[in-house]
């Protein structure tokens, strides 16, 4: 059951990775939010086709391409969750 989970995670890794940057190369924006939405929404579809689901796929379609695109938002702008840590 451990190998099985570990490949599902591999391969969601492996799509999220491989969309983003296709889509960056399409779209010729290598820094724009919306290419990690899609990464993000080609895993969730991934995820759902794994489940059998529509819902899931769906779901996990909007819930990790959201999620990608506001890690990129953030990590450009320099948003952080948490102060420096303290030594």
């Amino acid at each position: 059951m451990a190998a099985t989970d570990t490949v599902t995670m591999a391969t969601l890794g492996a799509v999220f990775g491989a969309t983003t940057c296709l889509t960056a190369q399409i779209r010729e924006k290598p820094d724009d939010p919306l290419n990690y939405f899609i990464g993000g929404c080609a895993t969730g579809m991934v995820l759902g086709a794994r489940a059998h689901s529509y819902m899931t796929g769906c779901t996990a379609c909007l819930g990790f391409g959201i999620t990608a695109a506001l890690m990129k938002i953030g990590n450009k702008e320099g948003w952080r969750l948490t102060g420096p840590p303290k030594l």
